[in-house]
């Protein structure tokens, strides 16, 4: 499930000269200025530097390391959500090997931030479900930026019935802040999507895969979040809330907003502790988007090999299995003692 890190720039990566100044993250600034270093080092042509440029990759691997080891929780949900963070759609073109996307709720339209259709890789073929964050700012708009209306979780509950009747496991990959709040989303019943959505994933009788690849938020994330399997990449998050959110209610203050991160434990090593996911898929030194192509064949490797194990239980026991899982998610008897309990 884990990839070694490498020191290899993928091709879909844009050079690091090129790259705009906003996608460092406040963090990140010592370590762009020495890719930028690296970058017009490995320019300069005719010269005889290779020792200069080798070092200097020694350096900034150790550097980035360095960066990234000791991250809080408010910078790993900056990392969830940087510019160049590989979402969806660029799974789809890299890790899958074939996909046919299927639209609509039949009932009032298509949802852009929630993309579906079957998908294959080697042998195994499944239903994939997604958020869709969108790549450009004009892609971005048009899928609301990852917040799906009521007709995208009725179209991924569609799909899923559809794998169902198929016989094909089911893959979801979460990255969304939450679920659209406006008022026509509500008005075309939202709430009730989405607690349909839970409620049917529990009856489904395929093996369900989920991986949260970026941004967790929310109702918005269970609406295709209850799987035989949660996985969490290693610089995403999962949480009732986004920090954000969480410091509005309860300071009302948005300088309290990296306290809300650290108080909601919402990143993959508390998760883990805490058995509210299965398993953490490690990344890149200083997150997927460093190494995209990594990224992408780790989650090749990690999809196949876990649809395997998952395939192989038997099909009658899955919904049972799954419905007792999620029951005790969370449970913390004899975690914490009851006051007033007698001895």
């Amino acid at each position: 499930m884990s990839e070694k890190d490498s020191p290899k720039r993928s091709a879909s990566q844009p050079p690091v000269s090129e790259r705009t100044p906003a996608s460092a993250l406040p963090f990140e600034r010592d370590v762009q200025d020495m890719e930028r270093k690296l970058a017009e080092l490995e320019a300069m042509s005719g010269l005889d530097i290779a020792p200069e440029v080798e070092g200097l990759r020694a350096k900034l691997r150790a550097r980035l390391a360095e960066t990234y080891r000791d991250l809080s929780a408010w910078d790993l949900v900056t990392v969830s959500r940087h510019p160049d963070r590989p979402v969806a759609s660029d799974y789809i073109i890299h890790s899958v090997d074939e996909f046919h996307e299927l639209f609509g709720d039949k009932l009032y339209g298509d949802d852009r931030a929630m993309m579906t259709g079957f998908a294959r890789i080697g042998e195994q073929r499944f239903m994939l479900v997604a958020h869709r964050k969108g790549r450009t700012t004009k892609e971005r708009l048009d899928c609301n930026f990852g917040c799906a209306h009521p007709e995208g979780y009725r179209k991924a509950l569609r799909k899923m019935r559809l794998a169902d009747k198929l016989g094909l496991p089911i893959v979801t990959l979460i990255n969304t802040p939450g679920a659209y709040p406006g008022i026509g989303a509500e008005e075309r019943g939202q709430a009730a999507a989405i607690a349909e959505n839970i409620l049917h994933m529990f009856e489904l009788t395929v093996p369900i895969l989920t991986i949260v690849i970026g941004e967790g938020g929310s109702g918005g994330a269970l609406g295709i979040g209850i799987g035989d399997r949660v996985l969490i990449c290693e610089y995403a998050y999962y949480s009732v809330i986004t920090p954000e959110g969480c410091a509005a209610i309860l300071w009302k203050d948005a300088a309290r907003t990296a306290d809300a991160a650290k108080a909601l434990k919402l990143t993959a090593k508390p998760l883990l502790e805490l058995g509210l996911v299965d398993g953490v898929i490690l990344e890149p030194v200083g997150g997927a988007h460093k190494d995209r192509e990594a990224m992408f064949k780790t989650l090749r490797e990690t999809i196949a090999t876990e649809l395997a194990a998952l395939t192989q239980r038997p099909r009658a026991r899955l919904a049972a299995e799954r419905r007792e899982k999620f029951r005790h998610l969370g449970a913390i008897e004899g975690r914490f003692p009851l006051v007033g309990a007698p001895e």
